[in-house]
This record gives structure tokens, sequence and C-alpha cells, in this order.
């Protein structure tokens, strides 16, 4: 490890540390891939998805209803299960309206998905 110089305070405290360029990447570097090994031991028991499902997702399908069907659910069953009627379930399927929160989180647990895999970049009118 290459040297390091303090800065201290008026008391005398080491408050700050300068060190060299090349420690300091090298250190940021090493943070880094400690998060990104981290972030690949959250992802272990993520569920592995099936290819036309993620082409759904990317060519911008509702997520709702993409992962309403992978779970094998009619929208009368999961609008059942999250306690609204299958006609206001199909308008936020077909963007036209948005799940309040609290919905969200009821059509989160009901399909065992993250809120985040749920989301939808723009879509129909906020309830």
């Amino acid at each position: 490890m290459s040297p390091v110089q303090y800065l201290t305070d008026a008391n005398g405290e080491h408050e700050f540390a300068v060190l060299p360029i090349d420690e300091y990447r090298r250190l940021v570097k090493r943070d880094m891939d400690a998060t990104d090994i981290e972030s690949a031991r959250g992802a272990e028991n993520d569920e592995d998805l099936p290819w036309e499902m993620v082409k759904r997702l990317l060519d911008g399908d509702n997520p709702i209803k993409v992962w309403r069907r992978h779970r094998g659910l009619t929208q009368a069953q999961l609008a059942e299960t999250v306690g609204v009627n299958a006609g206001y379930l199909s308008q936020i399927e077909t963007g036209r309206k948005r799940p309040s929160l609290s919905l969200a989180r009821s059509l989160s647990a009901a399909l065992d998905v993250m809120m985040d895999d749920l989301v939808v970049a723009a879509g129909g009118e906020a309830d």
C-alpha cells in the first residue's frame, strides 16, 4: 500500500486521508467488485424466466399481464385474489388505469414478484 498523508482538524484528529490516485482507483475498483459480487449473490435465487416471457416484457407488454399469464392465472382469478373486479384489472393490464400503491402491493404478493417487476414506465391515469 502506498503512503497516506493525513489532514488534521483543529484538535489534531485525522479528518482526511490523502492517497495517491492509483491507490484510490484500486480501492474504488475493489469496492465496485464487492458490490457486484453482493448483487450476484442476491440474484442467485431469482426465478429463471422463459425467453418468450422476457421478450414480451422487453417489447413493452404490460408486466402484470405477462406475470399473470406466466403464473397460469386468468384475469378473474387474479382479480378475485386481490379484491378487484376483472374489468378493472383489464383496464390496468391495457394501461388505461394504474393500480394504487395498495393494489400494486397486493398484485405483487399474488404474483409472487417484487413490485419493481410490475412497474410500467408510462400508462393511463393514476388512481
